[in-house]
């Protein structure tokens, strides 16, 4: 069984598009997602450079344009998808590629209530300075009650070991002198803010107000929601779960505990994909895992699914 997987914010790196364009309605569906955010992704996804590509509300709508482009210079037919992948998920903004791929939102809708979805998150995160930071070793038991007592949030529950905290600066910083016990490191990381926490309440309420005008469709795949881990059946349902799990912690470890109970036997990863594909590596022994970093996957990634659709 395939699982098919989005990434999230952080995986971009500058130029990243640029290998992409060249195949059939690639730019023509960029240039058409950039009208409908207000943005040149193309640009941004070929010729900026780091500092530009992390601003939340570029990286966000780039993040979900260059998933659904890869995915369909993967699969020949879109309406192969459906058919060939038994379950979808979606690390964090990664949440509206999937549900976009699964027939949820129109790309279009998709990539414009991303870029809604990241400019309120850049201005819920000037209110106060916050930040993220990820914890390297320890054990989540441990972990997650010291993070709560520092008055931190295990903001993104990645499994396979990996948790990212999120607060203020002060609470980063009492939380590099106090470290959880069994926690080599403390590594901060380069957002904008404590998203997924209470900091992003006020992104919420925006992106509720911008969700109202849709119309969502029930998922043709299998779609595994970052909330809790649960497969979610009703487009309505994923359409309230996109809008609230900005303020919500990441749940990734349920979700690929999810795919082990469906039977998950190999995942991919969309461009640009490698995070999610390394936590898998760790977390699901045996599952045949590929990420698509470039066109230079495509061959090796038809050759998995050609294996486990």
């Amino acid at each position: 069984m395939l699982v098919l997987v989005a990434p999230g914010q952080g995986a971009q790196t500058p130029g990243f598009l640029s290998a992409w364009l060249d195949f059939p309605g690639v730019r023509g569906a960029l240039e058409a997602w950039s009208d409908a955010a207000g943005l040149d992704l193309i640009r941004y996804g070929t010729e900026a450079d780091a500092e530009e590509i992390r601003d939340t509300a570029v990286a966000q709508p780039l993040l979900v344009a260059a998933g659904l482009a890869s995915t369909y210079t993967l699969f020949d037919d879109p309406a192969e998808l459906p058919r060939k992948v038994g379950a979808i998920a979606g690390h964090s903004v990664g949440e509206f590629t999937a549900a976009s791929l699964a027939g949820v939102l129109p790309h279009e809708e998709a990539v414009r209530l991303v870029r809604t979805r990241g400019l309120a998150m850049a201005e819920a995160a000037a209110v106060t300075e916050t930040g993220m930071a990820a914890l390297l070793g320890g054990d989540p038991e441990v972990t997650v009650p010291h993070l709560e007592k520092l008055g931190l949030t295990p903001a993104n529950i990645n499994g396979a070991g990996q948790i990212v905290a999120a607060g203020t600066k002060e609470q980063l910083a009492a939380l590099e002198a106090d470290k959880p016990e069994g926690v080599r490191k403390v590594v901060a990381l380069k957002v904008a803010g404590a998203f997924h926490t209470h900091h992003m309440a006020p992104a919420v309420d925006t992106l509720a107000k911008a969700a109202e005008a849709l119309t969502p469709g029930d998922p043709q795949v299998t779609y595994v929601s970052n909330k809790d881990g649960r497969s979610v059946a009703a487009g309505t349902e994923v359409l309230d779960r996109l809008v609230g799990q900005v303020a919500n912690p990441v749940r990734w470890d349920l979700c690929m505990e999810t795919f082990k109970e469906l039977g998950v036997t190999a995942l991919i990863e969309v461009c640009p994909g490698g995070t999610l594909t390394g936590l898998a590596k760790r977390a699901l022994p045996g599952v045949k895992t590929l990420a698509l970093k470039s066109p230079a996957d495509l061959d090796a990634a038809r050759e998995l699914i050609a294996e486990h659709a």
